[in-house]
């Protein structure tokens, strides 16, 4: 039997590069985001050309309503759901000094980086539990897709930091409760990934890649360098790692004399 994962942001970069990994390898796939279903129907074809039963969802995770009905699709689609992918997110519409952070972009980096993925790692635990209360061989795995930005301090974009850092207190605190359970909990850490997020200061990094120690290997980061990680982690390739974090940066976080 396919096992079944949830890649939300799954439509396009690294969310995109993880659910084609996982499609490729025996698992149906459901990808949630904002954009109408329409919009999304040539991305949902290269997904099943690699041989998955694939959903579409059209969700926004800040919305409480939203994460119910995405797990409601899942289940009459499937009725299960082996690995939770949390990976949608968004970047500061602007990017601006500390000092002069609005709390409206505050709040809506928060709900949608946070907040929306705490609630729906919730409700997806709670149903893992309840699919290994009937079937003691299930295992479960959730992924959170967080950033080097959640220890490297950006002055300019300190909501998107912050919300990075709150991912990497919740993947330590849902591996603790959920690991006596066969449900595993890791995060994937990635540095600088060519990406729809990345596209407006794509002139800098390129320019930083080459020219600078930015990076240890000297090329952008691609959506299925973390495909591969997540892959792994999916497959259960790693039995006896609880909360661990999986960087896949390059070498930016490395630290060098």
């Amino acid at each position: 039997m396919r096992k079944v994962a949830l890649i939300t942001g799954g439509s396009r970069g690294i969310g995109l590069g993880i659910a084609e990994k996982l499609a490729r390898s025996n698992f149906d796939v459901v990808i949630s985001g904002r954009r109408p279903a329409a919009e999304v129907a040539d991305v949902v074809e290269q997904l099943r050309a690699c041989g998955a039963r694939v959903l579409y969802v059209a969700s926004d995770i800040a919305d409480s309503a939203d994460r119910d009905n995405l797990i409601a699709e899942v289940r009459s689609k499937f009725g299960r759901l082996d690995v939770l992918v949390n990976n949608a997110g968004v970047a500061p519409q602007v990017r601006c000094d500390l000092l002069e952070m609005s709390e409206e972009s505050f709040r809506r980096v928060m709900q949608t980086n946070l907040h929306g993925p705490f609630f729906l790692a919730q409700s997806v635990a709670l149903w893992m539990l309840e699919q290994r209360a009937v079937d003691s061989d299930f295992k479960g795995t959730i992924i959170t897709i967080s950033s080097v930005s959640a220890e490297i301090a950006s002055v300019n974009r300190g909501e998107y930091c912050i919300s990075k850092a709150g991912l990497s207190m919740l993947t330590k605190l849902f591996a603790a409760r959920l690991g006596g359970d066969e449900i595993s909990v890791f995060e994937i850490r990635p540095g600088i990934i060519k990406s729809d997020m990345t596209n407006a200061v794509s002139d800098k990094y390129n320019k930083l890649i080459v020219e600078s120690d930015l990076c240890v290997i000297k090329r952008w980061g691609l959506p299925e360098d973390i495909g591969e990680v997540a892959l792994a982690m999916a497959e259960g390739k790693l039995p006896y790692c609880v909360g661990q974090v999986i960087t896949v940066d390059g070498g930016v976080s490395l630290q060098r004399l």
